[in-house]
């Protein structure tokens, strides 16, 4: 513990703003000012504030500051992984679209885990967020407990909320399911195999939107579904093909929950001598960037996740600056990529 200027302890060690003034020679109000409104204040007495903050290396306590000001200028983003390729791109949207008004964004990784999810999201509430960013719709109670009782203004990423008053930007996925799905029947085939993994809520609506179009079609049949819980990967991919294969032999179409089942499910149809997609259609969901150049180039539906992230913190940036947004749910689409696999 060390002892401050005016002979108070403090536990942290840190310098505090009444030595920052106390050096600089100005009241600690002014030298607050000038830290954080330097155009407030002269040229001159703000290069000696400056000067000693150099000198005591001061961090200004933005925890002070934001109850203070009643706003911290941090944003929490809560995604489900850190290295797919698809939340990659939501944060580049999201860090394009805060940059200009320098929020400090804080990240956390659930891992697709709700507990995980109430840990983090109880350790940065006490940053005194102006807002949150949550991939997906469905939360624990917990959570949804501690967002309503922190009143901070939430924008769910992804999937789009069924209540007008809950903010969400992204598309319909259990809609994309379906087209995919439709457009495998269109082509012919009859015996549409469905690979999921992870089992979050996004393959659980693409998997629902794939049942609704085979029983739209009379062709549903429980055989043809496989789920595991494993996290998604091309190897993964390569070993749900087999066992599918296995077990559906008759089966000529797979509508992967992601493209990287899907890459694994052609490179095992590679090894195995099955040509696709004259004896086996394959198809994706993300469109990655690898896809088109797959050889057979996948059949996928594109996703805009760019545009999520960015418009996703535009509406929560307006919702912060107290302005009515002109839509609380934005549905930005998605586009089916015909290609040689399917």
């Amino acid at each position: 513990m060390t002892k401050s200027s005016n002979g108070k302890s403090r536990a942290s060690g840190r310098s505090t703003l009444a030595e920052v003034a106390a050096r600089a020679g100005v009241a600690t109000m002014t030298a607050s000012r000038a830290i954080s409104q330097p155009d407030m204040v002269s040229p001159a007495l703000r290069a000696r504030v400056e000067q000693a903050v150099a000198e005591l290396a001061y961090v200004p306590n933005r925890a002070a500051r934001a109850l203070a000001s009643a706003q911290s200028n941090v944003i929490v983003v809560l995604v489900p992984s850190l290295s797919n390729a698809v939340f990659t791109a939501v944060l580049a949207g999201i860090q394009d679209a805060l940059d200009a008004d320098n929020y400090q964004i804080l990240i956390g990784n659930t891992r697709y885990s709700d507990a995980e999810e109430e840990k983090l999201l109880g350790i940065y509430l006490q940053s005194n967020p102006d807002g949150i960013l949550l991939s997906g719709l469905s939360h624990s109670p917990r959570v949804q407990q501690m967002l309503a009782s922190s009143r901070v203004p939430v924008v769910s990423m992804m999937d789009l909320a069924g209540e007008p008053q809950q903010l969400s930007v992204g598309f319909s996925q259990q809609q994309a399911g379906r087209t995919m799905t439709r457009y495998l029947i269109d082509k012919g085939h009859r015996r549409i195999a469905f690979l999921g993994a992870q089992r979050d809520e996004r393959t659980l609506k693409r998997a629902e939107g794939y049942r609704q179009a085979m029983r739209e079609a009379g062709l549903a049949d429980a055989r043809l579904e496989l789920m595991v819980d494993d996290p998604s990967t091309i190897a993964l991919g390569a070993e749900l093909l087999g066992r599918i294969l296995a077990s559906v032999p008759d089966c000529d179409a797979i509508f992967c929950c992601n493209d990287d089942l899907a890459h694994g499910a052609i490179y095992q149809c590679q090894r195995r001598g099955i040509a696709v997609p004259q004896q086996l259609a394959i198809c994706g969901f993300n469109d990655l960037p690898a896809s088109a150049w797959m050889n057979p180039a996948l059949t996928t539906i594109a996703t805009p996740r760019y545009r999520i992230g960015f418009e996703a913190a535009t509406l929560l940036r307006s919702v912060i600056k107290g302005e009515t947004p002109a839509a609380t749910r934005i549905d930005l689409g998605f586009t089916l990529m015909a290609r040689e696999s399917a």
